[in-house]
């Protein structure tokens, strides 16, 4: 069993939560963490991506996708809704909407924006919705977890956050790391529990 982290990272900030995430999952015995991103998209109609990035996590398949059993997504910020690299690979889901392959599977979001104030809510409910849609199970990030009381950058009920600043250089605080461990910790979980109930 594998609880897919499947992002998009433009500078890197939106990888190293995804990071975090997976250190999460990985705390949780019985279940591991599949890292994958999704290829850049361009103006350019006929550019075309090599079919393994040069560096970083291996682009995500509809297998991967379809067979995981739970699922956590992240995308930066942009313009307060998740970047177009990751909407074109939802929008490309529809076999495995038809299918009903994600029905009931767990799901969080995550994300990472410049500034405090960059649009972090919105993205995260833009990314939620087309996991409604496919009838996944939409979870975010409990109260309970101390750091969302302590954090003073990212990290919201809605799911993981970063504030990575303008220069891209700002390093994940402790509470933001604490709030995506925590994320994946309870993705994983849930997810092995709703596999031991079926």
């Amino acid at each position: 069993m594998y609880i897919l982290i499947l992002y998009y990272s433009r500078h890197g900030a939106t990888a190293a939560l995804a990071e975090q995430l997976a250190i999460g999952v990985n705390c949780v015995p019985g279940i591991e963490a599949r890292l994958r991103t999704v290829p850049p998209v361009s103006t350019v109609c006929e550019a075309v991506e090599d079919d393994i990035p040069e560096s970083g996590a291996i682009y995500c398949t509809e297998e991967d996708f379809r067979d995981c059993a739970g699922l956590a997504l992240g995308s930066p910020t942009r313009f307060g809704n998740m970047a177009a690299p990751m909407k074109y690979f939802i929008d490309s889901s529809s076999a495995l909407w038809l299918s009903g392959s994600l029905v009931g599977k767990p799901a969080t979001v995550f994300t990472s924006s410049n500034s405090m104030h960059g649009g972090q809510e919105s993205t995260l409910l833009s990314m939620a919705l087309p996991l409604l849609h496919h009838g996944m199970l939409v979870m975010g990030v409990p109260y309970t977890e101390p750091a969302l009381h302590s954090t003073q950058r990212g990290g919201t009920p809605y799911g993981a956050s970063q504030v990575s600043g303008h220069d891209q250089a700002a390093r994940l605080t402790a509470d933001e790391q604490s709030i995506a461990r925590a994320a994946g910790e309870r993705l994983a979980t849930v997810a092995l529990n709703l596999g031991a109930s079926e």
